[in-house]
């Protein structure tokens, strides 16, 4: 049994950047869910599972942070890097016509990713996620600039072998509006505490965070030929609803979805509610229709 739980199954893929770990349940048409910086794919559970009844349901632990297993040395895991990585990905996985569907930095990555390998992608889902000037946000920036400075990432990841800690604002205490298991934090920061590996992967994604990706991306989104669904919580204060709407603007395909009671990690605070809009947004825009 996976740490998913009863349903999933386990597998793994291997790259030229090393060796993914992947959960997956359902059958269908695939959807492809891609978590941010620092958290694992557990962020999507139980969106999943709701889905998984007319979708195949695929959760890669990719090197962010919370990843089991390191990636090569030399992995490339800058923005471009990880967007290449998600592309060989699914080419190993011989996907075609996928949705992607993602949240936090795992956003701004699909951002990249549907603009610069988009064959074989047919719609994407982006909930609270990074853009435009927002790549890491505010709140994020000083954090992001430790990743960069030698010993600094491994002081940060040690400060989180407390919870106090770990349910701070500048951690994971504001990204949902539930209280988180205890389990789940541990599962999120365990692997940099624990790995030296792990933690060079953290601080070779979270220290190559830098606006000028994002702006690339958003030029290129006004050309975008796939339907995008916005499904944004509403009352989140990092990835305000503005940053969704101008999303929604500069992507032609576009629609935007508020949603109420709901911060950055909507997958935690409205699993219910994201798996009803993903699965809408895709029968409205069947495949033959998104690649015509």
């Amino acid at each position: 049994m996976s740490t998913h739980g009863d349903g999933f199954t386990s597998s793994t893929a291997a790259l030229a950047a090393g060796r993914i770990h992947l959960h997956e349940i359902g059958t269908g048409e695939p959807l492809v869910f891609v978590h941010g910086f620092g958290v694992n794919s557990r962020l999507w559970t139980e969106t999943a599972r709701q889905l998984s009844e007319s979708h195949r349901c695929i959760l890669p632990e990719l090197p962010f942070g919370s990843h089991p297993e390191a990636m090569k040395p030399d992995a490339d895991l800058s923005p471009p890097g990880a967007a290449r990585i998600l592309a060989d990905l699914l080419a190993a996985l011989d996907l075609e016509r996928v949705t992607v569907v993602a949240n936090d930095s795992g956003g701004a990555i699909s951002q990249i990713l549907v603009t610069r390998h988009p064959e074989r992608i047919s719609r994407l889902v982006l909930t609270n996620c990074d853009a435009f000037e927002d790549f890491p946000p505010a709140a994020f920036k000083l954090l992001v600039k430790a990743m960069r400075v030698p010993v600094l990432p491994d002081l940060v990841a040690n400060s989180l072998r407390l919870e106090l800690a770990q349910r701070s604002p500048l951690a994971y205490g504001a990204l949902s509006n539930e209280r988180l298991p205890s389990e789940l934090l541990d599962s999120w920061v365990r692997p940099q505490i624990e790995d030296k590996a792990v933690r060079r992967d953290a601080a070779k994604f979270g220290g190559g965070m830098d606006p000028r990706h994002t702006l690339e991306a958003a030029k290129r989104l006004a050309g975008l030929a796939i339907p995008v669904l916005l499904a944004w919580g509403e009352d989140d204060r990092f990835f305000k609803l503005s940053l969704a709407e101008r999303l929604h603007d500069v992507i032609p395909d576009s629609r935007l979805v508020r949603i109420p009671d709901a911060v950055t990690f909507v997958s935690l605070d409205q699993p219910a509610r994201l798996a009803a809009e993903i699965a809408a947004f895709v029968a409205a825009k069947p495949v033959s229709a998104a690649a015509a």
